[in-house]
């Protein structure tokens, strides 16, 4: 007997399939980023849980014990690590400032229409964020050097009457090296002010001459404030590459003199592979940067105002 069909089962079947439709498009979708989902977790997640684990184990080399909170009350007892955190506190606090102001100079006088040249003047200021961390860092310790250039050029303008001593005395060790790390990489941040500010309607500007603002009027009353989340950005990832300092200080100073210009990244570095090796203990170093990371960002976006 041949029964028909119902206007019910038509509805019935029709979300029957589309959700069948839903379910074949999310595996398509899961099937392209699976793996690089499962390639995140292994290589990003996982050391991250196991260097955690890590630091709350010591001993030497691969023969770890669980000590619990040993490590991190050793943090506090070791002066070299406090040595560390200083002066990787002071390159912090005195180079990325500088930096991003002269990055949003840079990007304002490079934006210009009427600037000759442009091309070649950006490209000038931007090519040091391309070249080798190690080749540069050379090169500056030569630089730096008691009878490097820099010193000779400044006693031939009579500057000064004597060499300055950049690698061998702790401030103007710290000094180089501040100076090293703003040539490296006020350029690239230069790149973010200058693309965000071409986006900005001249009509603005111009409706700001008109009311008679001054070019320094119009750079802190129109530029900075629309470049704030720009600027919060910049200044976020300059602040973890900072505290993740470890080239420039390597091969500039080796982190002397007297551990004067020491990183966090640096005596990581030296417990690990130049001591006797204590992976647990360089662990719980690593997290005390993951910490002090966390700590800033947090005072960047209180001073920025951004409630999100």
């Amino acid at each position: 007997m041949i029964t028909a069909k119902t206007n019910a089962d038509i509805p019935r079947k029709t979300s029957k399939s589309s959700r069948g439709l839903r379910t074949k498009n999310a595996l398509i979708g899961w099937s392209f980023i699976a793996i690089a989902t499962i390639m995140i977790c292994w290589f990003y997640f996982y050391p991250m849980v196991q260097a955690l684990i890590m630091s709350f184990q010591s001993g030497t080399g691969t023969n770890l014990t669980f000590v619990g909170l040993e490590n991190y009350k050793r943090l506090f007892q070791d002066p070299t690590f406090i040595a560390a955190v200083k002066n990787t506190v002071i390159f912090l606090i005195v180079q990325v400032p500088v930096m991003i102001l002269l990055a949003l100079v840079f990007s304002v006088l490079l934006n210009d229409k009427t600037l000759k040249f442009k091309g070649l003047f950006r490209t000038a200021i931007f090519l040091p964020a391309v070249t080798s961390l190690v080749a540069y860092s050379v090169i500056f310790k030569y630089l730096f050097g008691v009878d490097g250039i820099l010193n000779i050029m400044l006693m031939k303008i009579s500057i000064i009457s004597e060499p300055i001593q950049w690698l061998t005395d702790p401030f103007w060790a710290k000094i180089a090296i501040i100076i090293a790390i703003t040539w490296r990489w006020t350029g690239y941040n230069m790149i973010f002010y200058l693309s965000s500010l071409q986006n900005i309607d001249p009509s603005i500007y111009e409706a700001a001459k008109i009311d008679g603002a001054t070019s320094v009027q119009q750079f802190f009353k129109i530029t900075i404030p629309m470049l704030k989340p720009i600027i919060l950005f910049t200044s976020i990832t300059s602040t973890i590459g900072t505290l993740q300092l470890f080239d420039e200080v390597m091969n500039i100073t080796g982190g002397g003199p007297g551990n004067s210009t020491i990183t966090i990244s640096q005596y990581i570095y030296n417990i690990s592979f130049k001591y006797t090796p204590d992976f647990g203990y360089a662990a719980t170093v690593s997290y005390a940067i993951v910490i002090m990371i966390v700590f800033f960002s947090i005072i960047q976006f209180k001073v920025a105002g951004d409630k999100k």
